[in-house]
């Protein structure tokens, strides 16, 4: 990512916003019309558990999404990367197994290697994850795994949402085994088409399983990373124990974040937004579609998201993202090798385009690099051969 950040380079590696799309215009009529007391309370230590109002706030989007909140509760977070890391370090000591999609999302990885936790990658294919060889990685086990980590709406790197079929039989092999389950929503909201809707409601609203699923949503990628503003939410035990953690790592969540926040979504302004959003990033990744269709060689194979940031590129076997990477470098272009997101960090014939990031009139030019230097692989190999 410091190499992808450099000057002059058309960057696909970044997996976030386009400044020019973040809401500054409502912000700073929500700034210009706080009274004086909010105006100070955001430069005050809030409670552990979350601003009230936005605590409130939440709670309302949450049952919109199908999610009964009468048993559990909400801990806002300083991301949700925190949300993980609490989770994390309320069930995890070093040598537990932890269960994880393959690929699975780096900042997740990351945190459950800095606990020692043995990680188990089970690999997803366009539907979801590969329900067969879950039961048998849960069966082959000598250790019960703490928990199964997943993303199943507009997978980071995947870009893959999970059908309801493939939702509900994850549901049937974890029921009765004590696995929790942490579904992490942080691209729910961000689909390029209300049809695709329904499919986004969360896992944990489903009823009639005996899974504990403790739930994990953002606000980076929809009012910005620099919020550092998530949230999770799970049962009364599981939240009273996370509760306490969260005080030992950082008291609260920035007050003056959590304020804007709430009155962002009290005053209206989300919804606008996100519709705003899904119209850019759905045409973002027509470009991106178009220009792959376009410029890439056979061999070359992508999904076709739904939502979210994200394009995944299979390569010929012959091919390895890591070289590729270097000689794209060379070029003025950049992307995140697969191998970034495997578990065990063996798997290198993928890669991720992010084009949420990108300025649509250097979409094209992008892909047109990447694939020249992806040719000349080919070329390269045929000659070997």
């Amino acid at each position: 990512m410091k190499q992808s950040s450099k000057d002059g380079l058309i960057s696909f590696a970044a997996g976030m916003p386009n400044n020019d799309l973040f809401p500054v215009k409502e912000i700073d009529e929500i700034l210009s019309n706080l009274s004086d007391d909010i105006k100070k309370l955001c430069f005050q230590y809030g409670p552990t558990s979350g601003y009230p109002p936005l605590v409130k706030s939440l709670q309302k989007m949450m049952e919109r999404k199908g999610l009964k909140l009468s048993t559990d509760k909400v801990l806002v977070t300083t991301g949700s990367l925190q949300a993980i890391s609490i989770i994390t370090q309320e069930f995890v000591n070093e040598g537990d197994v932890i269960l994880a999609e393959c690929p699975c999302f780096v900042g997740a990885l990351s945190v459950f290697e800095t606990y020692r936790a043995k990680i188990i990658g089970i690999p997803i294919d366009d539907q979801g994850i590969d329900i067969q060889a879950l039961k048998e990685a849960i069966a082959n086990l000598t250790q019960k795994p703490k928990f199964l980590y997943i993303t199943p709406n507009f997978h980071n790197p995947a870009g893959i949402i999970y059908t309801e079929e493939r939702r509900r039989a994850l549901l049937e092999v974890l029921s009765g085994t004590d696995i929790i389950l942490i579904e992490d929503d942080a691209y729910g909201d961000l689909y390029f088409d209300d049809k695709t809707a329904p499919l986004t409601r969360p896992i944990k609203a489903y009823k009639g399983y005996d899974v504990d699923i403790i739930y994990t949503g953002s606000f980076s990628k929809i009012l910005g990373p620099g919020f550092r503003l998530g949230y999770m939410l799970s049962s009364q035990e599981i939240f009273e124990k996370a509760e306490t953690i969260k005080q030992a790592l950082d008291a609260c969540t920035s007050n003056f974040m959590q304020i804007l926040a709430n009155e962002f979504i009290e005053r209206g302004y989300l919804e606008p937004y996100l519709l705003f959003l899904r119209k850019e990033y759905s045409e973002r990744y027509e470009l991106l579609h178009s220009s792959l269709k376009k410029h890439l060689p056979k061999g070359v194979s992508w999904n076709v998201p739904k939502g979210g940031f994200y394009a995944w590129l299979k390569l010929p076997e012959s091919i390895n993202a890591t070289s590729l990477f270097k000689d794209c470098l060379s070029q003025g272009v950049v992307f995140v090798t697969g191998r970034t997101f495997d578990p065990e960090s063996r798997k290198d014939n993928h890669l991720r385009l992010s084009f949420s990031n990108m300025p649509k009139d250097s979409i094209e030019k992008g892909v047109f690099l990447l694939a020249n230097v992806i040719k000349e692989h080919l070329k390269i190999k045929s000659l070997i051969i």
